[in-house]
Formats: structure tokens, sequence, C-alpha cells
């Protein structure tokens, strides 16, 4: 099983849309999501995108690096600019990229549609062949 990790500032959109979305829809590929300064809370728009793609755990939730820092990602993904800029060296040599998405926090429900669109669209075909 490979390990990818989604990494953002908060922890509470992008990120754990895309760790759902990777669970969910690739096989061999466990997803992880954490973030820099995690908010500590999964934003509620977030849940119900991920409930109508029948995508949501409750075993989801907001946490900071210090969470997942032990294990060993064959994958890191970056989803902000912020959370890109203030990436840590982890333990073991780990392939980190950025694919940036725009921050539905605080938008419209029809920006979280968008963003699950959008990391359905660019996110999954990345991590699949990378972890492949």
């Amino acid at each position: 099983m490979r390990k990818v990790l989604i990494l953002c500032t908060g922890n509470s959109c992008r990120s754990i849309i895309a760790e759902a979305l990777i669970n969910k829809h690739l096989n061999n590929v466990i997803a992880y999501s954490a973030g820099v300064k995690a908010i500590g809370k999964v934003n509620s728009r977030a849940i119900e995108v991920l409930k109508q793609e029948d995508a949501w755990s409750d075993d989801y939730f907001s946490k900071n690096l210090d969470k997942v820092i032990d294990i060993n990602f064959d994958l890191v993904v970056t989803v902000c600019s912020n959370a890109n800029d203030n990436c840590p060296i982890f333990p073991k040599k780990t392939e980190v990229i950025h694919v940036g998405f725009e921050d539905p926090d605080g938008k419209e429900f029809r920006a979280f549609e968008e963003t699950l669109k959008e990391i359905k669209r660019k996110l999954l075909p990345i991590v699949r062949k990378k972890t492949s």
C-alpha cells in the first residue's frame, strides 16, 4: 500500500477533500492529510460535498503535521502555496510535489463542488501515476 500525504495550511477543506477522494477512488493508495497550521475543524461545506460524493468518513479530522510526521510517505502533495513554502523535510527521502487549488473556505457551496471536481480532474491522475 502506497502512502500519500496531502498538506495544506488549515487542513479543513482542500486537503481533507483530496484525502477522501484519493481513498475512495485510488486502489493500493492510502491518503492522509494535515495542515502546517491546522485549525482543528473540518469545514462543514467540505463535509457536505464529500457526503454527496459518498466519500466522507468520520475518521477524517483536521490535524497538525506532528500527528502524521512519523509515517513513511511515498509522496507528499502540497495543495496551497503556504504549505508548499513551509513544507518540512521528512525523515525518509520522500518526493514532494505541489498541485495548488484555490481555497473554497468562506465561499458558497458551489465553490466546494468546483474544488472537488478540480481535485478529481487534476490531482487524482497525478497521484495515480506517481504511486503506480
